[in-house]
């Protein structure tokens, strides 16, 4: 972890970094204990009083920097730069030389216990580090100290006189809030020894093998994991510890009820005591692990099936562009399916007196006022020829005001034939009484026409069609798709109810 992840981690916990220079003076600062760097810069100036009532005989040499800094401040601003053959006190903190317990002590702060460590080496040679992490104070007796007087700030070389005890701390079952989150976190945590015994763990942890912390914490991961899963884990564990650095990646672990886990996070060294042990933050993504495989399942499911029914289908996207195709539909259109793929769906469509009414359908299907429209239109091939086909437009997507695509499936088709002009309504009338076997005059009837016009349009229309005789005629009105092979009695493909001629 570089220097600006480790800030940013520090930011969310109880813990205050700073750097300060030779004058003790506070130039950056951050962690989750305090909220400004002024605040920062009591906490030192109160440490710094503090060390000296522990180690009085560093008192000058703190007094005379803190005095310095205090006075320059005052004339020139805290943000002015300075300089000053007061070195001492800098030159003393770069060498660490400190006899009572190296560099760390605990004090006080505004009512808060602090864990201190400062400075920290190795120091740079114009700025001084220090660290300190809140903890929960023990109902000991031992000596605590309180911020130190105003007097204490001022040069001199008498030490700061150790301070009065400190006020009763509060009741040991007050947690770090660290630890709070911790334990309590949705994310699954632990920290285990290199020997593979868990030092700690949380409750999500815990709740991935059906067990509280209290059954994890002190056994050894054999005791815990499956015999193969456990030999795997351990062998992550020292790959960890043997480079030092966090490892990202995604485990298969096994519950106490036999079924399979997914979990994915960091597994990273961390220091407990004298020792470096393995510590991990995991999240359970079964459920989303067993989401993706059923998506996959149905998606190779769907692809089979389009592929090999061998029904025309296509996926369309609401603006009208085919995303997917049937190596069927591309055998219907004559065309290569690299070729359909990312065409626009109305190019294949031949102008015909239905497509008005095929358009508001299509509209209608991504406003999400239909759900599913069964429809005719004429499509036109790679050479030009055109067909009847009968489709079937389904929406995909469940947006709250608009669908994402239209799946598209032709059912029937007609013969491919050259595009001849469109017929009117007589005579698509004519051809419904002539395949009912009418004859010339009973259609005149019918329709309340002289026998004349009829004969008229039964000609004009061998001559469209390219039909010699009346069977020849009806037969040709149903292969071109004219009319609907699956109604009787006949009636125009196109016709929007049953008892409809057209």
């Amino acid at each position: 972890m570089d220097e600006t992840g480790l800030k940013s981690l520090l930011q969310h916990l109880p813990v205050s970094w700073w750097e300060a220079d030779r004058e003790l003076r506070v130039i950056d600062s951050g962690g989750g204990a305090f909220d400004d760097t002024r605040t920062a810069q009591r906490f030192l100036d109160t440490v710094t009083d503090q060390w000296q009532a522990l180690d009085p005989s560093q008192a000058t040499d703190l007094s005379q920097a803190r005095g310095a800094s205090r006075a320059t401040d005052t004339s020139r601003g805290t943000d002015t730069p300075r300089a000053t053959d007061d070195r001492k006190a800098g030159d003393h903190w770069r060498t660490g030389d400190h006899s009572r317990t190296g560099n760390h002590w605990r004090a006080r702060f505004d009512g808060r216990v602090f864990d201190v460590n400062w400075p920290l080496d190795p120091a740079r040679q114009d700025r001084l580090r220090g660290i300190a992490v809140e903890v929960t104070p023990e109902p000991a007796t031992e000596p605590a100290t309180e911020p130190a007087t105003e007097s204490a700030s001022a040069p001199g070389p008498e030490p700061t006189p150790p301070p009065a005890p400190a006020p009763a701390s509060p009741p040991a079952t007050t947690t770090r809030r660290y630890d709070a989150f911790a334990d309590l976190a949705p994310a699954a945590a632990f920290i285990r020894d290199p020997d593979g015994r868990y030092v700690w763990a949380n409750h999500a942890y815990a709740h991935l093998y059906g067990t509280t912390p209290e059954h994890v914490i002190g056994k050894d991961v054999r005791q815990v994991d499956a015999p193969a899963d456990a030999d795997r884990v351990l062998a992550l564990d020292q790959e960890v510890l043997a480079r030092g650095k966090p490892v990202r990646h995604t485990l298969t672990y096994h519950r106490s009820d036999g079924t399979t886990g997914h979990a994915a996070g960091h597994r990273f060294p961390v220091h407990e005591g004298t020792q470096t042990c393995v510590a991990g933050i995991y999240i359970d993504i079964s459920d989303h692990t067993r989401a993706l495989h059923q998506r996959q399942q149905a998606e190779e499911n769907l692809y089979a099936l389009r592929d090999h029914s061998g029904l025309p289908c296509a996926l369309i996207s609401a603006g009208g562009r085919i995303l997917q195709a049937s190596a069927a539909a591309a055998e219907l259109l004559q065309t290569r399916l690299s070729d359909l793929v990312g065409r626009r769906a109305h190019t294949l469509l031949a102008p015909a007196p239905d497509l008005p009414a095929l358009r508001r359908s299509w509209h209608a299907l991504i406003a999400r006022r239909s759900r599913r429209v069964e429809t005719s239109t004429v499509l036109v091939d790679g050479r030009g020829r055109q067909r009847r086909a009968q489709l079937h437009l389904t929406t995909v997507g469940r947006g709250p005001s608009r669908a994402a695509s239209v799946w598209a499936v032709i059912t029937h088709q007609s013969l491919a034939h050259e595009p001849h002009p469109p017929l009117t309504a007589s005579q698509v009338r004519i051809l419904s009484l002539l395949a009912a076997g009418r004859s010339n005059a009973e259609i005149a009837t019918s329709l309340r026409l002289s026998r004349q016009t009829v004969d008229y349009h039964l000609s004009r229309l061998r001559d469209l069609l390219n039909a010699p005789t009346r069977c020849a005629l009806v037969a040709r009105a149903y292969v071109l798709g004219i009319l609907a092979p699956q109604s009787w009695p006949p009636r125009s493909a196109t016709a929007g109810h049953p008892q409809s001629a057209t």
